[in-house]
């Protein structure tokens, strides 16, 4: 004849079986501070930019050409019911975008009075980089692009450089956009 067990013996002989079952919990891990952007590449380079510098991320949108302008200057797109000037960056910076036409996308920039469709070679997405590896901006840039860069990650799988949205929209050669 079989004792009959009370639900407090029940409810421990569960605990006890589901304890011997479960696995550990994880160790404890060192939370490392870190620096969140948005990655893009750029004329073979890869870039980060602030999080709060970038409001919105497109694919490239169909747009219509603006006569009279500098030829970085690809036109203005209607997204949403709000026109968006489009900006070829890597023609503002003397090159050439690069890669597949299908992987281009926008970074749409909403600062003060400047609304503005930044267009790249290939996005990245969200990047979490260590602070342990942030440094200043390197010397061994090329000319163009050393104003618009204020930092770089040096990670072992390469190098992220900082891109500065500000500088670029208080640049005024990006802001003359008129044709000379």
């Amino acid at each position: 004849m079989q004792s009959k067990q009370t639900p407090y013996l029940a409810l421990v002989d569960i605990a006890r079986r589901a304890k011997a079952q479960s696995a550990g919990l994880p160790g404890r891990q060192e939370v490392k501070p870190h620096w969140t952007g948005v990655g893009f590449t750029l004329l073979g380079h890869r870039f980060v930019a602030s999080m709060d510098d970038v409001v919105e991320l497109l694919e490239v949108p169909q747009y219509t050409f603006v006569p009279g302008v500098q030829p970085w200057v690809r036109g203005v797109a209607n997204v949403r019911g709000r026109l968006l000037p489009m900006f070829d960056l890597a023609a503002f910076f003397g090159g050439q975008l690069g890669g597949p036409r299908q992987r281009r996308r926008v970074l749409v920039v909403e600062r003060d009075k400047v609304y503005a469709g930044l267009i790249v070679d290939e996005l990245h997405g969200m990047q979490h980089l260590p602070l342990e590896y942030a440094g200043h901006a390197p010397g061994d840039l090329l000319e163009p692009f050393a104003p618009m860069v204020n930092g770089q990650f040096q990670l072992p799988q390469g190098r992220w450089l900082v891109f500065d949205m500000h500088a670029l929209i208080n640049d005024f050669q990006f802001m003359d956009a008129a044709a000379q």
